[in-house]
Formats: C-alpha cells, structure tokens, sequence
C-alpha cells in the first residue's frame, strides 16, 4: 500500500497529459502526440534523492518509518529492462532475492494509440532487504506478550487446580479426621455408659469388688479419653509453633529403657518380643525428656499397632561419629510407596481395610516428625509391604 502510495505521487504529473485520439497518426503526430513522446520521464523529473524522500513519506504514512529500502526506476521497452535510476544499493540486493523482497510497481500508464514497440513504460523496483526478519522483529512484543500472557494462563490454570486437588485432600482428611475421633470417643463413653448402670445395680452396691472392678473401667476409660484430647491438644500447640522445650543434656538410653518398660504389657498382649541392644557407649544429647519420651513412645506404638503374628521388634542404638543413632525394626505389616510418602503429614492414617481396626488420629508420627527435628535431628524411614518397617533417627551428641 505504501509503495503504491509513493508511485502515484510520483506518476501523478503525467496522468494529466491527454491521451491520443484515433484522428492523430504516427507518421504526423498532432501536438498531442509529440507532448506523449517528447514528455519528460520520471528519471528525467526526479533525482534519487527526491524519490527516497516520496518513498520515505509513503512509508511513514502506513507506521513504516523504520523498514529499510532500496530502489530503483526502470523502463520496460522492447529493448529489455532499463535501470534510469536508483538508490546506492540496489544492485548489491537485487541480485539476492532469497532474503530479499523485490515490489515492482508501474509509474505511468501506456497512452492509447501507441504500440508496444514505440513504446515504453516506467516501473518502480523497491527492495525491502531481509524482510521476515524485520516482520519477526516488528512483532517481537506482541509475541513476547502472547507468551507471557500464556504462561499467566497455564500458571493460573495449574495453581487453580492444584487448589482444588489441595482442598480436596483436606476436605478427606477432615472427614477421616472426624470418623476416627467418633469412634474414638464414642467406645469410651459406651464403656462409662455401661459401668455406671452396672453401679446402679444393688448387688453391685452391695458388692464391694464388683464396684471397684466398675470405677476402675470408668477411671481407665477417662484416661484413655484424656490421652486422646491431650494428643489433639498437642497437635494445635505444634500448629501455632507454642511448644517450647526445656533441653537438658541427658543420658538418653535410660530414658529409652523406661519407654520400653511401658510398653512392654502391650507387647506381651500381642504375644510378641522386644529385643533391646544399647549399643551406644556415648548418649549425652540435649533434649526435653518428656516429649523425647513421648517420641520414642509413638514409635513404639506404631509398631505394636501395625503388628502381624509374632511380633518382633528389634530396638538398638549406636553411635556414628558425633551422632548418636536410633534404630527401631519391626515384623510388621510394613507399607506402600503411597503411604510411605505421607506418613508424616499430620491426620494422615495408612488404611487397613477398615478405617477404624487401628486406633488413632494420626497425629502420631507428625508429632514424632516435629519433635525430631525441634531437637536438630533427622528421622529416615525403610519399609517393605508385608516385611515390616525400619525408623532410624539421628541425633547430635551434646559437647
């Protein structure tokens, strides 16, 4: 369109030129017919500066102040095409019309009357040199723009449903969650119920080892629900980060010995065996008693919980270097990859087939988690579904 532009300006003094009547011949042209031969060209009325400067305005008029261009005028006889003018470079980037883009527009229109071997037109070449590269260039912003806008998009979409997916999940956490505290409260309180309608009972009143057998099922259900809501308790003080330790450096296997002695009813109950090796010469590290304690407890419990026939756990520790080492190996049921990637996330259970044949919130090994690494320890965790399950933790030996 620009270089159009620029040929009618250029041509525009000569369309004004009347055109031949049929009266008028050759062999004695009328004035008219020597006006249309003897006019000047557009080589003859223009140097190569002006013609620039027309296509320069064109070019400015259509935004495209900027495009590089070459040019030339011709003229198209019987004799072949004529260069009569043209830019400095146009012969170097003529030639190359691979990377170059070669317009040829016609300046002037042939009179009527004249043949074809007397005459001849003049033609515009314009070059535009390297033309994709100046469009690609042109649209660089746009494109970079489309690409960032798309990556706006996909980055929305995925965070999008990432926080479905995210909500979802919490959502089923939120109903286990649930599920799994209204049994665990519900089998207590049915418990208690009952006891205290056993006490109503005159020959229990009346029998005062029947009675004691009652208050106590009422006293170790209450402490088993008391358990439960100090657990949940425990978890939102982990939330709001308000558990504050009191670290002391102590001699850690005789703490682990007493944990052990607390759980060994329950091993027995299940009918199994604990084998214990203390082999760490050095177990000075600084910890807080009560929630190292409880750690290694949940531990403990876990394995008893998740536990098949002949229940066998093997509890040693050992030091490596400045470290003192726990290791805790079970029989048991083991786990999967799934499970395993999630067991420390806090209500996270490992199903069993029935949600509630394992007693629990979930909260456990999230504790266990936390408290590891509030004492500046690590915990790392091998199983095998089926085989059983193998936690090792890490701690820095107090200086």
């Amino acid at each position: 369109m620009a270089i159009v532009a620029a040929a009618q300006e250029l041509s525009q003094d000569n369309s004004n030129l009347m055109p031949l009547n049929k009266n008028d011949h050759i062999t004695y042209p009328t004035n008219k017919l020597q006006l249309a031969f003897f006019r000047k060209t557009i080589a003859q009325k223009y140097t190569a500066d002006q013609i620039k400067k027309v296509i320069a305005r064109a070019f400015d008029k259509y935004n495209l102040k900027d495009v590089p261009f070459e040019f030339a005028v011709t003229s198209n006889s019987i004799m072949g095409d004529e260069i009569e003018l043209g830019s400095d470079n146009f012969y170097a980037l003529y030639s190359d019309s691979a990377n170059n883009q070669n317009y040829v527009i016609p300046l002037s229109v042939q009179d009527e009357g004249i043949s074809d071997a007397t005459s001849a037109q003049e033609l515009l070449t314009l070059i535009v040199p390297n033309e994709n590269n100046f469009i690609w260039k042109s649209m660089s912003w746009l494109i970079i723009g489309a690409v960032v806008f798309t990556v706006i998009i996909i980055s929305t979409f995925f965070l999008t449903v990432r926080a479905l997916l995210k909500q979802k999940k919490l959502s089923e956490i939120k109903s286990d969650f649930i599920n799994n505290m209204t049994h665990e409260f519900k089998t207590p309180l049915a418990t208690i119920s009952l006891a205290v309608d056993a006490l109503k009972n005159e020959k229990v009143i009346n029998d005062r080892s029947k009675t004691e057998y009652f208050t106590g099922i009422i006293k170790e259900e209450n402490k088993r629900m008391n358990k439960q809501v100090e657990a949940i308790l425990q978890a939102a003080l982990l939330d709001n980060e308000s558990i504050k330790l009191d670290l002391k450096k102590v001699n850690v296997n005789d703490l682990i010995t007493n944990a052990i002695n607390n759980i060994e009813l329950q091993i027995q109950e299940k009918q199994g065996a604990l084998q214990l090796k203390l082999g760490a010469t050095k177990d000075a590290i600084l910890i807080d008693e009560v929630h190292f304690t409880n750690l290694v407890s949940n531990l403990l419990d876990n394995a008893v919980k998740y536990s098949k026939d002949n229940l066998l756990i093997k509890f040693t520790t050992q030091n490596v270097g400045d470290q003192f080492r726990i290791r805790i190996e079970d029989n048991g049921i083991g786990m999967s990859k799934e499970t395993l990637s999630r067991i420390f996330e806090k209500f996270y259970r490992a199903h069993t087939g029935n949600i509630h044949n394992v007693k629990g919130f979930g909260l456990g090994l999230s504790y266990v988690k936390t408290m590891v690494d509030a004492h500046r320890g690590t915990i790392k965790v091998e199983s095998t579904l089926g085989k059983g399950t193998t936690f090792i933790l890490t701690f820095p030996l107090a200086k």
